[in-house]
């Protein structure tokens, strides 16, 4: 009876027992179905999308970068598909016996063999770096049938800038390069996604001032991949957006003609078409090969730009700042005209300097021309006659006139790089200065200011801005470089038109005189020579500027450092009476304006209005 008790309590734990673990698998059970419900129904949007990123790659598809022509169609700047090697995952010290490897077939120069060693160290191990561009199919083909022997290497397709004029147009069209994090920082968060895939953008010049417009729009592809990561297919695909072409109002055959008149001198030329405000010219000398920058310049290559005592990188029409000499003498006496501060017909004696406060301002030269007008003072360049007006003209007065033309501001013109420049003004002075003393306008000051020297410091795009206002008698039009802008898919032009800013209001009869006057400079006065028998009518204006001050000394250009000499200038347009073309030059340090800058003006109007048209 005791035995049979003790078993049924036996099967009495065990049947509880089991119970409870019943218990416990159906609620194990019943926390799985709801983990899996949580998984597959709350949570399926989120994991879904998780799956599919881990099985689908977008690959951006960088789009073809748009050209850039000049107005006549000639290309200035393209992108052209060639082939590259690329490498990735090579350790410095392997690179040499890579590149002996590779020189049975594939040559690679100085050059791109110093900058692929700097890449390794900059980029890091996984970076691809260009090794060669433009292979051609020889190397194709070599590089395939060993492609065993060079794991870390791969052949690909891309687009590669190039620049047929070199030197000429450079500081025009500018140059790409690889993008930085600073080019991140500075682009817009909205624009950042479309340059994913791309490496370049736009540095300097057109390339970096209308970037926008000739990038494009990236495309992309969704493509499904194995857990490895190769490709299986194509599950959509969005073409990308070639960038617009540019057409700029240079001509490709004035450059030239400017550029190879310069020869081994420095300086700039800018020619303007008076009837639009377009730059017919543009041209920085000494120049550099825009084609060094694409893939990142060699260390050699950028010392030997960036070191030069030429500075061959910086834009001398934009960003050199000069004294002007004489070509302003035309802007100051229209300015004495039409502030009703002297005739055209008074007279003065000129001896060969103007003295004022015990202080000799003397001609080039000590030359005295006598008795002279204002007409006679334009034609022989008298620096005594406009020393004299300085008694006349206050220097806040002469501001506010020459301001009107462009001078001493800057013009907004599509590059990058303008400087303002310099027009004194005795307020200008104030916040120059903090010494009270240097605070003072003195009249010496603006005695110097009406012969182009002084305090006075132009750019040479606001010196031709300002001649295109006076030959367009006030009327004001922006300087600019694209005038159309053209889409390669849609096959659609846009033309760019810039209607007139303002109109200077001018007396008409003041400035036919000034006019006249500088077209006898040309007939008869300090540029007559350059111009001699020329078939078309010229108006305009030489002078010199010096760089530093004589101190009463007398000027020996064969005792001076060369970089101490005068700058030659001259500014002009043609033809005086219909104007088609105005032109401002400087050569640095040459001299006289009538035998250095003159006689590249006439090369200039001969081009434009002779071989041209």
């Amino acid at each position: 009876m005791f035995e049979l008790n003790n078993q049924v309590k036996v099967l009495k734990k065990f049947s509880e027992r089991i119970i409870i673990g019943i218990l416990f698998f159906l609620f194990g059970f019943c926390i799985l179905i709801v983990r899996l419900w949580y998984l597959q129904v709350s949570l399926y949007e989120g994991l879904s999308e998780k799956a599919d990123n881990n099985r689908i790659a977008v690959v951006p598809m960088p789009p073809k970068r748009g050209s850039v022509f000049d107005r006549n169609g000639e290309i200035l700047a393209c992108s052209n598909c060639v082939y590259t090697l690329e490498m990735s995952s090579v350790k410095a010290d392997k690179l040499e016996s890579l590149f002996k490897e590779l020189e049975p077939a594939i040559k690679i120069s100085e050059n791109n063999k110093r900058r692929i060693a700097r890449q390794v160290i900059e980029y890091g191990r996984y970076k691809p770096i260009i090794i060669r561009n433009k292979l051609n199919e020889f190397e194709v083909s070599w590089f395939a049938s060993h492609a065993f022997k060079f794991p870390e290497l791969k052949i690909k397709s891309r687009w590669i800038r190039e620049y047929p004029y070199c030197y000429e147009v450079s500081h025009v069209v500018g140059y790409i390069g690889r993008i930085s994090d600073n080019d991140f920082r500075i682009l817009d968060d909205s624009k950042i996604a479309n340059y994913r895939g791309s490496q370049l953008i736009g540095k300097k010049g057109i390339e970096k001032t209308w970037e926008t417009t000739l990038h494009g729009y990236t495309g992309f592809k969704e493509v499904e991949v194995t857990a490895a990561g190769k490709p299986v297919r194509i599950l959509k695909s969005v073409d990308p957006i070639p960038g617009k072409d540019i057409f700029l109002s240079i001509d490709i055959g004035l450059q030239k003609t400017i550029y190879n008149a310069f020869a081994s001198k420095k300086g700039a030329v800018v020619a303007i078409d008076p009837n639009t405000g377009e730059i017919l010219a543009l041209v920085s000398v000494p120049s550099f090969d825009p084609n060094l920058f694409i893939d990142g310049i060699d260390k050699n290559s950028w010392d030997s730009l960036n070191n030069s005592h030429d500075y061959p990188l910086i834009n001398r029409a934009l960003y050199g700042t000069y004294p002007i000499g004489s070509v302003y003498k035309p802007f100051v006496a229209l300015a004495a005209l039409e502030l009703g501060k002297r005739s055209s017909n008074d007279k003065i004696m000129d001896p060969g300097y103007f003295e004022c406060g015990g202080q000799k301002f003397r001609n080039p030269g000590s030359i005295a021309h006598g008795l002279v007008d204002m007409y006679k003072a334009i034609v022989v360049s008298s620096d005594t006659y406009f020393y004299s007006l300085g008694l006349d003209i206050g220097v806040d007065e002469l501001h506010d006139f020459i301001k009107q033309f462009g001078f001493g501001q800057k013009l907004d013109i599509d590059l990058d790089g303008e400087k303002q420049g310099i027009l004194p003004s005795t307020e200008w002075k104030r916040k120059k200065y903090s010494n009270k003393k240097m605070q003072k306008w003195y009249l010496g000051d603006t005695i110097s200011l009406m012969v182009g020297q002084g305090y006075n410091s132009f750019t040479l795009l606001q010196l031709a801005q300002g001649l295109t206002v006076l030959a367009n008698n006030g009327l004001y039009r922006k300087p600019h470089l694209v005038y159309k802008t053209k889409s390669p898919t849609l096959e659609n032009e846009e033309r760019i038109f810039y209607e007139p800013l303002h109109q200077v209001p001018l007396n008409y009869d003041n400035v036919s005189f000034i006019k006249s006057a500088m077209k006898d400079v040309i007939n008869y006065g300090t540029a007559k020579n350059a111009f001699l028998r020329a078939p078309y009518s010229v108006a305009g204006k030489t002078g010199t500027a010096q760089v530093f001050s004589l101190r009463g000394s007398k000027y020996n250009a064969k005792f001076i450092d060369e970089k101490l000499r005068d700058h030659a200038l001259f500014m002009g347009f043609a033809p005086s009476d219909n104007p088609k073309i105005a032109v401002a030059i400087i050569v640095e340090n040459g001299g006289w304006g009538s035998k250095e800058a003159a006689p590249i003006a006439r090369k200039i109007f001969d081009y434009w209005l002779l071989n041209n048209n």
